[in-house]
């Protein structure tokens, strides 16, 4: 299926299906997190390992709140305000969080840790709200090729499944960077 009714999405989501939709700068495969087989036909589709873990996506702080609150309020404040702050074409940022044990261990892999971005890009944003909650985003892509960068694309990777929301892709030219809130390290720059 390829629509562009986020209500549709959501539904897709709901129902435990695999669905790509485009993000910030690339285009992202994403699940119900909670859901083990969607997450595992997303494994299948990327031929990934589960030890390498995914980012979760969400719409507002509200719905990740819960992961912000191990960290110092200063890191905290830093934190919202990166997701907060950001004009559209700059990039994004994805934290590693302290994830406490309501995170599934397969959204983990090998972590003690879950990456967590709050994005701004509309279409996200949308789909989150009609999810009513945080979805798996993780590159529209096999290992070891390149992420989608439009529908067509994704659609060449990925011919029998998943669903496909289709839009456009937020203005930003790379991917998030990726920074440990406790650390300080960046994961990628």
């Amino acid at each position: 299926m390829i629509t562009t009714s986020v209500a549709e999405a959501a539904s897709c989501l709901k129902q435990g299906l695999v669905l790509a939709y485009p993000t910030e700068a690339v285009w992202g495969l994403g699940c119900d997190p909670f859901n083990e087989a969607a997450f595992h036909e997303i494994l299948r589709l990327k031929q990934r390992p589960i030890e390498k873990g995914v980012i979760l996506l969400a719409s507002n702080v509200n719905q990740v709140a819960h992961l912000l609150e191990a960290l110092s309020p200063e890191m905290r404040t830093q934190v919202i305000d990166s997701w907060s702050n950001r004009a559209p074409t700059e990039r994004a940022t994805t934290w590693l969080l302290p994830a406490g044990e309501h995170i599934p261990h397969w959204i983990k892999g090998d972590h003690p840790k879950v990456a967590v971005r709050v994005t701004t890009h509309p279409l996200c944003v949308a789909l989150c709200n009609a999810f009513n909650g945080f979805i798996v985003s993780t590159s529209a892509n096999p290992a070891g090729l390149s992420p989608a960068r439009s529908l067509q694309e994704a659609t060449a990777y990925f011919q029998q499944s998943p669903n496909y929301l289709n839009g456009d892709l937020g203005l930003s030219r790379e991917p998030s960077k990726i920074i440990d809130a406790q650390t300080g390290e960046i994961i990628r720059a």
